[in-house]
C-alpha cells in the first residue's frame, strides 16, 4: 500500500480498482482498517481509505492535531493525487472532515455518503447521555490526559464498547499498534475534545456551522445517510435523524433493522457497502 508524501510528512492509504474516485475517511480512534470489509465488498472504482495524519501508518508531525490539521494534511493528500469528481463517504471525524473539504471544493465532490459523524454543534443536553460524562472527563485539563495519554482507555475500552459484535484482539493490535507512547497518542485526545458541544472549541463549530449550510444547499449533490438499529456507542439518535432528513439537501436514509454499534463498519460492513453501490447506482455515480 502506497505513502504519499503530504506538506512535511506521509499518509499510508489503501487504493484498489479504478474509474471514480470513492474515497472512504475513518474517525477516532481507528484508521483505514475500519473499511477493510467494506473495500471488497464495493464492486468497481476506483476505492481509496488514507490514515489520517498522525494515525494508522501515517506520519506523525509535530502539529496540534487540531480539526484544522487535519482538514490541511487531508487537502494536500487529495491534490497531491489529484482527486477530482469524488464521492466521499465518512465516518465519525472521518465525515466531518468530509464535509467540510466538500464544502470548501464544491466542484470536485459528486456525492457523499455517512454514517455515525458529526453533522452539527450541539449543546451538551443534545448529546448523548450515555457519552456525557465521559466527554465532559476527557475536556477536563488533566483528567482527559489521564484518561487517554496515559492508560489509552479511548482505545482499549472505548473503541471495543461501542461495537455490537465483539472485537478481536488482532483486530484492537491493529488499532493500538501506532500508539505505543502517550506522545504519539496526542491525536486520540485531541478529537474528542474538538467535539462541538456547547459553543466549544469556536473554530470547529465555526467550521462546522459553514459544512452545514452547504449541506443544506447543494441541492446538486446527492448524499445517503447510512443507519442501523442503535447499538453500543450510538451517536446519531432520532433528533440528529430527523434534523438531517429536515435539513440536508437531496438526502436519502437506507435505514437497517440490524444492529451496529458507534462503529458501524466493524458490524455491518457488507450492508453499508450494499447501500452505497445502490445509492451510486441511483445516481448515476459508477465508474
Amino acid at each position: 500500500m502506497p505513502n504519499q508524501q503530504v506538506l512535511d510528512s506521509t499518509m499510508f492509504y489503501r487504493e484498489t480498482g479504478a474509474g471514480r474516485p470513492i474515497v472512504f475517511l475513518h474517525g477516532n480512534p481507528t484508521s483505514s482498517h475500519l473499511w477493510r470489509h467494506v473495500l471488497p465488498a464495493m464492486g468497481p472504482g476506483r476505492l481509496l481509505a488514507p490514515d489520517l495524519i498522525g494515525m494508522g501508518e501515517s506520519g506523525k508531525p509535530d502539529v496540534e492535531y487540531t480539526f484544522a490539521d487535519h482538514a490541511r494534511y487531508l487537502e494536500a493528500w487529495f491534490d497531491a493525487l489529484a482527486l477530482d469528481d469524488v464521492v466521499l463517504v465518512g465516518h465519525d471525524w472521518g465525515g466531518a472532515l468530509a464535509f467540510d473539504w466538500a464544502a470548501r471544493h464544491p466542484g470536485r465532490v459528486s456525492g457523499i455518503a455517512f454514517t455515525e459523524t458529526i453533522v452539527k454543534p450541539m449543546t451538551w443536553e443534545e448529546f448523548p447521555e450515555g457519552g456525557r460524562e465521559l466527554f465532559q472527563a476527557i475536556k477536563t485539563d488533566g483528567v482527559g490526559e489521564k484518561m487517554i495519554l496515559d492508560d489509552n482507555a479511548f482505545l482499549l475500552q472505548g473503541l471495543p464498547g461501542t461495537m455490537a459484535t465483539a472485537m478481536s484482539p488482532e483486530n484492537l493490535e491493529v488499532y493500538g499498534r501506532p500508539y505505543p507512547t502517550r506522545e504519539s497518542r496526542l491525536p486520540l485526545l485531541r478529537w474528542p475534545r474538538s467535539m462541538p458541544l456547547g459553543g466549544e472549541p469556536e473554530d470547529v463549530v465555526a467550521r462546522v456551522e459553514a459544512y452545514d449550510t452547504w449541506l443544506a444547499t447543494s441541492v446538486e449533490v446527492p448524499k445517503l445517510l447510512i443507519t442501523f438499529r442503535p447499538g453500543p456507542g450510538t451517536m446519531m439518535g432520532p433528533a440528529l435523524l430527523d434534523w438531517c432528513a429536515a435539513t440536508m439537501a437531496n438526502l436519502e436514509i437506507a435505514a437497517h433493522d440490524a444492529i451496529a454499534g458507534h462503529h458501524t463498519s466493524e458490524d455491518q460492513p457488507e450492508a453499508i457497502a450494499s447501500a452505497i453501490r445502490s445509492w451510486m447506482d441511483t445516481h448515476g455515480l459508477t465508474p
